[in-house]
């Protein structure tokens, strides 16, 4: 030990041992790449033409937020991180970054993202990205994630949001395209994470959260998935009838949903304790939201090329 950490150690005061691997971990990249993702998708789908600078502002912008929600998020849930085989290893419960190097980080990414949108692409998008991590981080961390079964279902609007924050950001306006967009991520996500309930319940009745399978049973759960994949596979397709997608994407959407019912209906049909197609949905509900934007995002590249000629 140098002398200036002795010093340091002696007035109490602990030199972090963070590395700038686990601050990037604190932002849950998996989490943020989804949301840049989709943000980006809604940009690129809204209407006009957007200065490639202001854009790249604009996702950059919107990634910091969400990797600040996703700080804030593991700060505040390192007590239940801890009991969980899935969430054990992250920064804070591990402790290898200290709770208040979490929220600090979180705070400062959020008021940074939220500004740098605001005085440099608009302040509709601004406005809705720092309600979006107010309500990822107090009303569904802090509120609903131990208090309701609930709580992936009204939670799910903050991971819903960003494509509406790149269409706003694009347009200065919230339309019934971006909406559409919302609607899809808001019902593709309770059937998405009651999957990985299903197989981790364990875990969460091990740190007290009260997931739909742990309150309501492993039966209803997967009648509720269901339900929820017979919703989304007709909403998924709705881009082509409102006019902003081709026959092609409503010909792709069409056969992911039904895919998506397939494997929900092998959950429902499962015999009990069998978790395979709970865990084959959880997989193909993580490519079906990825294919949906992505051929969203391709489809109107194409279009855009088509209609330049």
């Amino acid at each position: 030990m140098s002398t200036r950490e002795s010093r340091l150690e002696d007035t109490g005061i602990r030199l972090s041992e963070a590395t700038a691997a686990d601050f990037f971990a604190l932002l849950k990249p998996r989490v943020m790449a989804l949301a840049v993702f989709t943000a980006f998708v809604g940009l690129m789908t809204a209407p006009g033409a957007m200065n490639p600078v202001i854009a790249v502002i604009a996702i950059a912008a919107i990634a910091i937020g969400a990797g600040a929600a996703g700080a804030l998020n593991m700060w505040y849930d390192a007590d239940i991180d801890a009991l969980m085989s899935r969430t054990a290893k992250r920064p804070v419960p591990s402790g290898r970054v200290s709770p208040g190097e979490a929220l600090g980080f979180g705070l400062v990414l959020s008021a940074l993202s939220v500004m740098t949108l605001g005085v440099l692409v608009g302040w509709l998008a601004a406005s809705l990205l720092a309600f979006t991590i107010f309500f990822y981080v107090v009303i569904y961390t802090m509120w609903l994630k131990r208090s309701t079964p609930q709580n992936i279902v009204i939670g799910g609007a903050a991971g819903a949001l960003p494509p509406v924050i790149g269409w706003a950001a694009a347009t200065g306006a919230v339309g019934i395209e971006s909406s559409i967009l919302f609607l899809i991520i808001f019902l593709w996500t309770p059937p998405h994470f009651w999957a990985l309930a299903l197989f981790k319940v364990g875990d969460y009745a091990a740190a007290g959260i009260p997931m739909m399978p742990n309150v309501a049973g492993e039966a209803s759960t997967r009648k509720q998935i269901f339900a929820y994949a017979l919703i989304l596979a007709p909403i998924g397709v709705l881009p082509w009838p409102f006019g902003f997608a081709s026959g092609f994407y409503g010909a792709v959407a069409t056969a992911l949903g039904i895919g998506f019912i397939w494997h929900a209906w092998k959950v429902l049909a499962a015999p009990d304790k069998e978790m395979r197609p709970a865990k084959a949905l959880f997989a193909f509900s993580i490519a079906y939201l990825f294919a949906i934007f992505a051929t969203l995002l391709a489809d109107t590249i194409v279009a855009r090329a088509v209609g330049s000629f």
